[in-house]
């Protein structure tokens, strides 16, 4: 289990940002066949990620909902993310290629989603949690003086 940091923490972060949702919802429970390889293609794709520092992502963590997983995926600029998308060779084509054909095969039984924001400016905090979100991605510091206040950490 992580190690709780104790105390006031928000993210520290300069230059761009982009945040990449991504989920999935799984319409046929009972068609595991459909939608448990697109669940599983995901570690594979974040793992080769997780081990490039060129490919403008930063981190990520993921949170199970009512009808599937969503991931919350942190960039540098949302071309990193759209050029990881398009490249033959990482591992994200053969899973879109696959998934497609699994559509084809089994239609509704799965679906994916995905939502691109470039962010600004952003606001963090964090007490007493394991280092998490946007500060696990980026870095850390701890909330005092005048970052005491959510107002002045969004202000910069």
């Amino acid at each position: 289990m992580a190690r709780t940091a104790r105390g006031r923490w928000t993210h520290s972060h300069e230059g761009d940002l982009t945040v990449f949702l991504i989920g999935m919802t799984v319409n046929r429970p009972w068609r595991p066949d459909a939608w448990l390889p697109t669940f599983a293609a995901m570690g594979p794709m974040l793992r080769e990620l997780s081990a490039d520092p060129d490919s403008g992502f930063l981190g990520s963590h993921v949170s199970l909902g009512r009808r599937g997983p969503v991931l919350v995926q942190y960039w540098r600029r949302p071309e990193d993310v759209y050029r990881y998308a398009a490249d033959t060779g990482a591992r994200h084509r053969p899973a879109w290629t696959a998934f497609n054909r699994r559509a084809r095969r089994v239609p509704g039984a799965v679906g994916v989603w995905h939502e691109t924001y470039q962010v600004a400016r952003a606001e963090t905090v964090y007490v007493d949690v394991p280092a998490f979100g946007l500060a696990a991605a980026t870095a850390s510091r701890p909330v005092s003086g005048r970052l005491d206040r959510a107002e002045a950490r969004l202000a910069g």
